[in-house]
């Protein structure tokens, strides 16, 4: 592998171009983005190639990892195939959901004679642009790979490697599975942390009291709303379940306090603590 092509000058693009140079030193690394701003941002962050000419970034690359929101990706894919050979290249993505580009790109991968594989590095920030991306923000991080198509086990070791030499641990599932995980450990959480915000911040100057059990509970709140938008709506089905769930506990605890029952809300807070204290630590949070 001598070069990767990273579509997407956002947060994640720009850690994972920082991350390449920075640990794979011999890769030849480009970003491509569509607004000068942020491409102008990418270089003076040090990203050596960026550009918002898509036919320099993508030709020769051996993968090319879409790293837009998941609704840009099919036209993005569309125009790199128009301006560049894809034939044998892998295609992934950073998607929090796997089930959508995985459908969605399959008719433009097959046509171009390319191979998709997908990838979730389980790595953010609430902030976002590539002006806060870092090289360091793989490290320990999980990152869930896809072969719903049965691609050859060495072409998805390629792919392995290369989330391995940034410092992610990969696992391997099919993209119905990380759906539903995420569904569970990552998009539910959201949903909880701003509904926190809204009934704990229901009066603002209330703020003025909080410690860090507030502000670490509502952290991803003040995530790109936009973006959690899309990853909600397109992880809908998976979401029902925990969130039905999620009310079901809560009209438990309800119960118990209108009862006084001490035991019952500490048999729930005992399992609670249990679960969460068998967590284990990685390097970043799920965002």
């Amino acid at each position: 592998m001598k070069r990767i092509a990273i579509l997407g000058s956002g947060l994640l693009g720009g850690s994972i171009a920082l991350a390449a140079q920075k640990r794979v030193p011999k890769l030849s690394v480009s970003l491509w983005g569509r607004r000068e701003k942020a491409i102008s941002d990418a270089l003076d962050r040090g990203i050596k190639e960026a550009t918002t000419d898509l036919a320099q970034a993508v030709t020769g690359a051996d993968i090319i990892i879409l790293a837009s929101p998941v609704g840009a990706m099919l036209g993005i894919l569309e125009k790199a195939s128009a301006a560049t050979s894809l034939k044998d290249v892998i295609i992934t993505d950073v998607g929090s959901v796997k089930l959508t580009p995985r459908d969605t790109l399959e008719h433009v991968v097959k046509e171009a004679g390319a191979l998709y594989i997908g990838s979730h590095p389980m790595a953010g920030s609430e902030q976002t642009g590539v002006g806060a991306s870092c090289e360091d923000l793989f490290e320990g991080a999980a990152c869930v790979l896809t072969n719903d198509f049965r691609h050859p086990d060495n072409e998805v070791t390629k792919l392995r490697t290369f989330w391995e030499n940034l410092g992610c641990n990969c696992y391997l599932t099919s993209s119905e599975d990380h759906d539903r995980v995420m569904a569970r450990i990552s998009h539910l959480p959201h949903i909880l942390a701003s509904v926190g915000s809204l009934v704990g911040l229901k009066h603002p100057d209330d703020g003025k009291f909080a410690g860090n059990g507030m502000r670490d509970t509502t952290r991803v709140a003040s995530g790109h709303p936009g973006m959690w938008t899309e990853i909600l709506r397109r992880n809908k089905a998976a979401l029902k379940e925990p969130i039905e769930e999620t009310i079901s506990y809560l009209r438990e605890m309800l119960a118990m306090l209108d009862d006084s029952s001490d035991e019952g809300v500490t048999r729930l807070l005992e399992e609670a603590k249990t679960l969460r204290d068998g967590l284990q630590p990685n390097g970043h949070s799920t965002d």
